[in-house]
């Protein structure tokens, strides 16, 4: 029930993790005002899960739309809130939030810091995930990759693009460039089913072969690295493609080779080893390089949150309090107000914005609900919490962000879209640009 003890919190971004963090904060008895950058709610649930995956994301859309539907909730989309954006965090404490959760993903682009990685036809997952799920501006973009492509990282992301690149671009060969060896690879089996028909598994074995003697000095069996694929196969699914797909171990990416045109021509790698302490195993290099001839290179090695948040930074992740007071499963969720300032703030990170790249969306929610637990005991901790009347807020919030799409906007938009769908014949339909949405949830 809401009465004038209830604390009003901003949300900052829209995705699993803030959006979990809301329905646990109404369950709290807590409003909660969503501020998001795209016009659509969803985040990585909406643009980063594979578009043939309908089932997983209309069951999330249905609880994002319970939870934003809800009395206690208003949203905001199309709204970016940085040093650089639409409103700073500033200004929306100002707005006279009693705390503040950031969950805004991780957009920034995480760099190795080798030669070569900023040229044209080097790209970063993001790129590749937000084009083919048609998440503006990266929708429209015209990405010009080649044949042979490397992608360096072998998570479940790297499965996605690969799977992409066979069916959408047809590339002739993709080698996944991993810095480990086999058994300490990320994708699951899930993934591996959706590209296991283009791995040639008599050459995957003499990979594993190659890296066989490493494997067995640190404690590893190569005979069960090799067990993943052949499982992967019973399920395999089928591609009209003529890919070939392989899997390279023990490889670190020392710099993009570019030929007399300024064109990518190869990726030097560094052959390293494994050494074991403890429980932990680590990659070493061994000074022994070879050069794998490609003419595109993805990087899917994680990301760095967006400086332009406005948040203390420590290398690509958002500082957190170590000394908070709201710990929740002995983790800190509570930002710091300066880099070196430890001192409650009532600002909190969840998600990727706590832990760049880490996990999914059972991952995310687990996080976000963390976050909100974190803020109901700083809220509880004697801070003053003045009512807000979201109505009226909302009012100013409109007059100051007046771009801004509330969610009546995104139901149209949604039925604008389905009804597309049916008319195409499609599973799935979406606008490809901003301007096109605002167009759709504008008309009278």
């Amino acid at each position: 029930m809401i009465d004038h003890e209830t604390p009003t919190v901003a949300i900052i971004g829209a995705g699993p993790a803030g959006l979990y963090a809301a329905k646990q904060l109404m369950a709290d008895g807590c409003q909660v005002v969503v501020f998001n950058r795209d016009i659509k709610p969803g985040g990585l649930a909406e643009y980063g899960i594979y578009p043939d995956k309908h089932r997983m994301k209309e069951g999330l859309r249905a609880q994002f739309r319970a939870i934003l539907t809800s009395p206690q909730a208003r949203y905001f989309g199309n709204v970016c809130v940085g040093k650089d954006g639409d409103i700073t965090l500033e200004e929306i404490r100002a707005m006279g939030f009693g705390a503040i959760l950031v969950a805004v993903g991780a957009q920034g682009d995480k760099y190795l810091g080798i030669p070569g990685e900023t040229n044209p036809g080097v790209f970063h997952a993001k790129e590749i995930v937000y084009h083919y799920n048609k998440l503006p501006p990266y929708s429209h973009r015209k990405l010009i990759i080649g044949k042979r492509v490397a992608i360096v990282g072998v998570g479940n992301v790297m499965m996605d693009i690969a799977r992409w690149l066979m069916d959408e671009v047809q590339v002739d060969e993709i080698i996944a460039v991993a810095r480990r060896g086999p058994a300490e690879v990320k994708f699951d089996r899930k993934e591996l089913e959706t590209v296991i028909s283009q791995i040639n598994l008599y050459r995957l074995q003499e990979e594993i072969n190659r890296v066989a003697s490493i494997m067995r000095s640190i404690g590893q069996d190569p005979d069960e690295a090799i067990q993943i694929y052949h499982e992967a196969q019973v399920h395999a699914l089928n591609h009209n493609t003529h890919t070939n797909f392989t899997i390279r171990f023990l490889s670190s990416p020392r710099q993009v080779l570019l030929d007399s045109t300024g064109k990518i021509c190869g990726l030097e790698i560094e052959a390293t080893s494994l050494i074991r302490n403890g429980e932990e195993i680590k990659a070493v290099g061994t000074g022994e390089f070879i050069t794998l001839e490609v003419d595109t290179v993805i990087f899917a090695i994680g990301d760095s949150v967006d400086t332009n948040v406005g948040l203390p930074m420590d290398g690509n992740q958002f500082v957190k309090n170590p000394n908070s007071h709201f710990l929740v499963e002995g983790e800190s969720y509570e930002s710091c107000a300066s880099r070196y300032d430890d001192k409650p703030c009532g600002v909190f990170v969840a998600g990727w914005a706590r832990k760049a790249s880490t996990g999914v969306v059972g991952v995310a929610r687990r996080d976000g609900t963390n976050a909100a637990h974190a803020i109901k005991l700083f809220l509880g901790s004697g801070v003053p919490n003045k009512f807000i009347n979201l109505d009226s807020l909302c009012e100013r919030i409109m007059q100051r962000l007046p771009s801004a799409v509330n969610y009546d906007g995104i139901k149209r938009l949604e039925n604008i879209e389905k009804i597309k769908a049916q008319e195409l014949t499609l599973d799935e339909y979406k606008f490809e640009t901003n301007e096109e949405m605002l167009r759709i949830i504008r008309a009278v």
